[in-house]
């Protein structure tokens, strides 16, 4: 889908737990999730945490998004 989306001129981020598999579909901005269930959340850590965890990942992903795509993820 992302790749659809980047054809389309609609820059994407993908998060994901899975990079080898975004890799092979072709996602050109990725950025590592924290878990296969909740790739942007933690449920198990304490609020305060997993809001910093959220904010970190979001803001990793919007830096991503404002770099050209690179070509290894």
């Amino acid at each position: 889908m992302t790749t659809e989306m980047e054809k389309a001129g609609i820059p994407v981020v993908q998060v994901t737990s899975v990079v080898p598999v975004a890799k092979m579909v072709g996602s050109n901005r990725i950025v590592l999730g924290h878990g296969i269930v909740n790739p942007l959340g933690a449920p198990d850590l304490p609020l305060a945490e997993e809001k910093a965890l959220r904010k970190d990942l979001v803001k990793q992903a919007l830096d991503k998004l404002q770099n050209e795509a690179d070509s290894d993820g």
